[in-house]
């Protein structure tokens, strides 16, 4: 599967595992939603505590099994290599990334302050990778 094929299947799909690599070496799963930014790279919002992010900042390397909201069925695995971005630069990129996948807020003033709240980041990922699953 190309990656623009991917990009396609990850604008439409956003049920995602997201797995990273703990410091002795073992994988870590999240549940995640990822999306697709302008630029064609996947992009996750995340909270800066969550281990999640403590993994990609020491080990950039993902692997991304994303699946229709069926579950069942279609499914893709991409991999890449992911990038922190912290407030307060994330904070315009964290609204694009919630139109994309959500659509318009009611409220974006509230989402924003949610946002510092909860110390939220963009993952951002570089697709290198992708292979059609069923």
């Amino acid at each position: 599967m190309d990656l623009e094929e991917a990009r396609q299947f990850l604008r439409q799909n956003h049920r995602t595992v997201l797995a990273t690599r703990r410091e002795n070496g073992e994988p870590q799963m999240s549940p995640v939603l990822l999306g697709v930014d302008g630029e064609g790279r996947g992009i996750i919002s995340s909270r800066r505590s969550l281990a999640k992010v403590k993994n990609i900042e020491r080990d950039p390397r993902i692997w991304a099994c994303v699946t229709t909201d069926r579950f069942f069925g279609s499914w893709i695995l991409v991999t890449g290599r992911a990038s922190i971005l912290p407030l307060p630069e994330a904070m315009e990129p964290l609204v694009d990334y919630y139109r994309r996948l959500a659509g318009e807020h009611e409220k974006w003033d509230e989402y924003r302050a949610r946002m510092e709240q909860e110390g939220r980041v963009l993952i951002r990922v570089d697709l290198e990778s992708a292979t059609r699953g069923a």
